[in-house]
């Protein structure tokens, strides 16, 4: 086929150079995903100049420009035919704002399976408690909570000095591993069809529950409130979290209503688990925190209303942030 160069190369040089920026602009940001539109004309672009290599080919008078088309040829066929996987960048403040509560709404059912199994389990301790008082011995795993709630608050409220001075931050780290190692067996135990997930979640109410009525039963109601919402709000939704993650995955292994093999189950689960036990990771952090610096205080230190009204400040900022945070950039993105 005869050609005229110098027209052929004018006519096309603009289709060459549009496929130069695309290219660029794949290699040089590996995270940006090309809409439908783009991707047709990448192809159209790689296949054209495909085909104007072929015809500049039998020019031996234009090396450069058959080595230009060669070159891009070449880069183009080796996006389109990638099989590695491109490298992942992670964004912080996208997967903490965006992804993390996502993650917990598109799993949300397992979300009320894991807070109404934790409901129930604090009505029984509730129960448990305002029938036998005696029964804290056997309900209640921790010393301090098996004595008389009255008795504990006058004690607290003689304190007037920092009785834990120097040692906050040692009790801010024993709360945060010791909660995030509760919260990751609740989670693990999910591998056991679900069961242990279930009791560690049933347990964990039935604790709530019997302090819970003790302390109003006692006439102690405003002194709970102070004493476990400031950090309780964070802590106690992280360990219902903790236990959604658990049941995702038991639900995974169980594999109800699907077609597909486990390990295609667990494949699909298991970025979602480690997003749900990273924001359980993060949320626990900060409940240790405010456990150790502020939830320890009590009047006429703190005042229990500034308490009550701290962590009402946190349950809405909490609920706001998992069930509205990421939706604009979802619907963007649509």
């Amino acid at each position: 086929m005869i050609i005229n160069l110098q027209k052929f190369i004018e006519a096309e040089k603009d289709y060459w150079t549009e496929l130069e920026v695309i290219l660029d602009k794949i290699e040089n940001e590996p995270e940006h995903k090309m809409a439908a539109e783009q991707v047709k004309q990448f192809h159209y672009l790689f296949q054209r100049t495909s085909a104007d290599l072929a015809k500049i080919a039998t020019f031996s008078s234009e090396p450069e420009i058959f080595r230009y088309l060669e070159s891009l040829t070449a880069r183009a066929y080796g996006n389109i035919h990638e099989i590695r996987e491109k490298p992942y960048r992670l964004f912080p403040l996208k997967w903490f704002f965006y992804t993390f509560p996502q993650t917990f709404r598109r799993h949300i059912r397992a979300f009320y399976l894991s807070l109404a199994i934790t409901f129930v389990g604090f009505v029984f301790g509730g129960i448990a408690i305002s029938f036998d008082p005696m029964a804290k011995e056997i309900v209640l795993p921790f010393r301090h909570l098996q004595g008389s709630p009255s008795e504990r608050v006058a004690n607290e409220e003689k304190v007037l000095d920092d009785r834990i001075k120097g040692v906050k931050m040692t009790g801010a780290t024993w709360y945060m591993t010791h909660n995030t190692k509760v919260s990751i067996f609740v989670m693990a135990s999910g591998i056991t069809w679900g069961i242990g997930t279930i009791i560690l979640l049933f347990y964990n109410g039935v604790i709530l529950g019997a302090v819970a009525l003790d302390y109003i039963l006692a006439g102690q109601s405003k002194f709970l409130l102070a004493w476990l919402s400031p950090h309780g709000i964070i802590e106690i939704p992280a360990v219902l979290l903790a236990g959604q993650a658990g049941l995702v995955l038991a639900n995974a292994l169980i594999g109800w209503g699907k077609r597909t093999s486990l390990r295609m189950r667990f494949r699909e689960i298991s970025g979602n688990l480690v997003t749900l036990v990273l924001g359980v990771g993060i949320m626990l952090v900060w409940a240790g925190f405010i456990e150790a610096f502020i939830s320890q205080y009590h009047e006429p230190v703190i005042p229990y209303s500034f308490k009550i009204a701290f962590g009402i400040i946190e349950l809405i900022l909490l609920v706001l942030f998992l069930s509205a945070s990421g939706t604009k950039i979802k619907q963007k993105d649509a």
